[in-house]
């Protein structure tokens, strides 16, 4: 009788490693090691912390094109000046520190702890309790503050206040008069638009000012309202506020927290109702990140990433948007940010991705060596693309106005090429969306969808924070990245701060 002996066989790992990092950990925020893995076509981090173990979570819900994305990755811009010295390493020196790899395309100023709602999510950490025991800005600070992101920046463009609830920070109007005043471009005021909706002298203010209005609109459903801002009845503010902005012409965007099982149904529904309402030039999607206060029941490995909701948004609105119109903003690290414009034309949408090639252009952002490619078209791009850019600013509409119409935008060829459109007239163009409107005219025929996603101790990446281009700037004037602010202690240090004075 033959014994076989059975050998064991080596079998493959379940999953790609794709790269090492260091993240957070989620129960004591330390800095630990952390794998990127490519598991069934997601994207999935792995790490363990010596004290609470190992932990998993879902970073981005399409592996094919996290990887396609990664070429979009384009230098950074160094501010004009550092904050703070490298001592302990990314995320513990901010900020900005010379390790950073970007800019601030965008700074954030919270002017209070205080809120007119209880939201059971709120990254925030906000509410009616700090009505009358919360910190709040003096003038004083928050003119230090923006002369700090001016020296960093030299021409900042855009700077948002926030809070709590910033509408109900007593000079909230002479904030933003001071940040235009100052020669700040584009200045937004985040709000749940409860005041908007209620207060005449509030309204009248924001008309004088004209800021951008950057309203929180998760949804229509009571439910919705109810499980995320813990109101089921919020949607009749809502609804009210915008009919009112659009009385007093003053432009808004639609910002959605979007959580699974809650409200990512809702998605195609808000864009829609965007398109239609004439106060909104955009509308702007977060996955539903657990930072700070985080009170519904969730699973960090089936959280809303952002192929998720543009999926999510191209099966709602039947092809209207579709993930091939999308683009990775290019100055933070690719995975963060996708956005994409539309024209507007009566009820014609026109996303300019099917305009033109903008890979051709995009391609330029990494290398700049592209030749053949008309400079001040790629310049264009780059701005446009960049997460300062504001939609329904004149700004934006001229460089619209410049992509789509100017006839080097209109082609993939070859410089030598007999079709190429340089040797083409302008005229040829009228047939595109828009081209019968003046450039000055464009900015309401203009729409930008964002999705977004921001970390939380879960999902942290170091090498993300280090190119983070939106920053919270602090009252000792310092700026540091977003997800580093809300998930490595700088938020609870500030509060602490500013309690103790």
């Amino acid at each position: 009788m033959t014994i076989t002996t059975v050998r064991p066989q080596k079998v493959d790992r379940p999953e790609i490693f794709w790269e090492f990092t260091r993240s957070l950990c989620p129960e004591c925020k330390k800095v630990i090691d952390a794998h990127i893995l490519l598991r069934d076509n997601k994207v999935i981090m792995r790490k363990r912390c010596p004290e609470h173990g190992r932990f998993e979570a879902l970073v981005f819900g399409d592996a094919e094109l996290y990887t396609q994305v990664q070429r979009y990755n384009k230098p950074g811009t160094l501010p004009l000046n550092f904050a703070t010295e490298v001592r302990d390493g990314c995320p513990h020196d901010c900020g900005l520190c010379p390790d950073h790899q970007q800019h601030a395309c965008l700074a954030l100023i919270e002017v209070n702890q205080a809120c007119n709602l209880d939201c059971p999510l709120c990254f925030a950490n906000s509410g009616t309790h700090f009505s009358h025991s919360g910190w709040e800005l003096t003038f004083e600070q928050v003119n230090f503050m923006l002369d700090r992101f001016i020296e960093f920046e030299g021409n900042p463009e855009v700077v948002q206040f926030s809070g709590g609830e910033p509408s109900l920070h007593p000079r909230i109007l002479d904030f933003i008069e001071l940040a235009q005043q100052k020669g700040i471009s584009y200045v937004m005021l985040n709000t749940n638009g409860i005041r908007i909706a209620r207060d005449d002298k509030f309204l009248a203010g924001l008309q004088r000012l004209k800021p951008h209005v950057y309203l929180q609109f998760d949804g229509f459903e009571a439910e919705t309202n109810r499980i995320i801002r813990g109101k089921p009845d919020l949607i009749e503010d809502k609804l009210r506020a915008l009919d009112r902005l659009a009385e007093a012409d003053v432009r808004a965007v639609l910002v959605g927290a979007v959580e699974r099982g809650v409200n990512e149904h809702e998605v195609g529904n808000i864009v829609e109702f965007g398109l239609r309402h004439p106060a909104v030039f955009g509308v702007n999607f977060q996955g539903a990140f657990r930072a700070q206060r985080h009170n519904i029941p969730s699973d960090p490995m089936t959280r809303m990433t952002i192929p998720d909701i543009i999926k999510g948004i191209e099966a709602q609105t039947n092809g209207l948007f579709k993930l091939s119109d999308f683009v990775p903003v290019p100055c933070c690290m690719p995975t963060c940010n996708f956005v994409t414009y539309a024209m507007l034309d009566g009820d014609t949408v026109t996303p300019i991705t099917r305009v033109l090639d903008i890979d051709l252009y995009l391609d330029y952002l990494k290398n700049r060596t592209m030749p053949g490619l008309n400079d001040d078209l790629l310049h264009t791009l780059e701005r446009l693309w960049s997460s300062s850019a504001q939609v329904g600013s004149d700004r934006a509409a001229a460089e619209i106005a410049n992509i789509t119409f100017n006839p080097l935008a209109q082609t993939t060829q070859p410089p030598d090429h007999p079709t190429r459109s340089a040797d083409r007239c302008a005229a040829c163009h009228s047939h595109l969306p828009l081209s019968q409107h003046a450039p000055r005219d464009l900015a309401r025929h203009v729409f930008m969808l964002n999705v977004r996603d921001f970390m939380d101790p879960w999902t942290f990446n170091v090498k993300n924070a280090m190119k983070c281009c939106l920053e919270f700037l602090t009252p000792d004037g310092r700026m540091i990245p977003f997800c580093s602010y809300n998930s490595a202690g700088y938020r609870e240090q500030v509060a602490q701060t500013m309690m103790s004075r």
